[in-house]
């Protein structure tokens, strides 16, 4: 069984994290395809794409390519929120998620991410201003609080399901703690007693294994995964099929790493163009590459020369031709030409 969204039936309960400049609309699609329960795009600024900014603009791409469809909306000012949740509905948006956990000092600066949960008041305002402008449901993602002192992801929590808000999930860190240490999973239970919605439990969650005792601590009602699918878009579905047979989808063999991974870098350039894509592609490349050398199918020499080969060539023929190079070598098969 999954969960619900409003009136939206979600295919199982691992989804995948919102990560800036990672889950753009190439890395949602693989994810989608593989199985993952819902994808969340990157953090859209709500008045930047209201005022048409290109890469916010970007951003908010996908809606032909998942269903269903979610842009995250991050901002500072109810009117912005209000009007960023009417365009990201005519974009269309099936689900509207709410930035409350980004800790990133660019964002929090600007009073946005996880430094409204140092203004409560004020966080509901927003909210209030987004549930009202959209007919899409919205859902709210934050973190424990601000630092140790203010704990108020509970009480944050019961105030915004009041405000019509259909699911939250909580990263299990405060916004001072950044990404150190462990994520407290047994802390997320508190906002699981003060609400009847659906709750998503996120951070540090890595196997199936993971996911499980995420739940059993938290209580939640699903998990999202972000740094662990690093390298691997596929992760999230394989998760929850190995929770769950037929919700997701099985860990692809080598072969349909390869051919999701050239995908992957087909995707990439579609979206940025080939210059900007070649550069964007490279920590993926660089993420896969450090999976397979964790996996023993690499060692460190290979796994340098490998980086040394495809991660700084502008040459974008070139670089599909190293990955299906170095799959080759690990199959012990003759490379692909061409990306089919």
């Amino acid at each position: 069984m999954s969960i619900q969204v409003g009136s939206i039936q979600l295919k199982n309960r691992v989804l995948l994290a919102p990560m800036s400049g990672v889950t753009d609309e190439a890395f949602r699609k693989i994810a989608h395809h593989c199985g993952a329960g819902l994808v969340v795009s990157e953090m859209v600024a709500s008045e930047e794409l209201v005022r048409s900014r290109p890469d916010m603009v970007r951003r908010a791409r996908g809606h032909k390519c998942v269903a269903p469809f979610v842009i995250q909306l991050a901002g500072r000012d109810a009117q912005w929120m209000a009007e960023g949740a009417k365009l990201a509905e005519d974009l269309g948006a099936d689900i509207i998620d709410i930035n409350m956990g980004c800790p990133a000092r660019q964002v929090t600066g600007g009073l946005s991410g996880s430094a409204l949960m140092r203004d409560p008041c004020h966080a509901l305002s927003l909210i209030d201003a987004t549930v009202r402008a959209t007919r899409r449901p919205v859902t709210l993602k934050m973190r424990l609080g601000w630092d140790h002192a203010s704990l108020n992801a509970a009480e944050i929590a019961r105030r915004s399901q009041d405000a019509g808000v259909q699911m939250i999930t909580v990263h299990g860190r405060t916004r001072c703690q950044f990404y150190t240490g462990r994520a407290n999973w047994a802390a997320i239970r508190a906002v699981k007693d003060a609400i009847t919605i659906p709750l998503v439990a996120n951070g540090d969650g890595e196997t199936a294994a993971d996911a499980q005792e995420m739940r059993r601590q938290s209580g939640a009602d699903a998990v999202m995964l972000g740094r662990a699918c690093y390298g691997r878009p596929w992760w999230a579905g394989a998760v929850a099929e190995e929770l769950e047979p037929c919700s997701g989808k099985p860990t692809p063999n080598l072969a349909e790493q390869r051919d999701l991974a050239l995908w992957h870098h087909e995707e990439t350039l579609s979206l940025y163009g080939q210059s900007l894509g070649n550069k964007m592609f490279r920590k993926h490349f660089g993420w896969l590459i450090d999976r397979l050398k964790q996996a023993g199918l690499l060692d460190l020499a290979e796994a340098l020369e490998w980086r040394r080969r495809g991660l700084s060539n502008p040459d974008n023929n070139v670089v599909r031709q190293v990955l299906s190079s170095m799959f080759a070598s690990i199959l012990n098969t003759e490379p692909l030409t061409r990306v089919a």
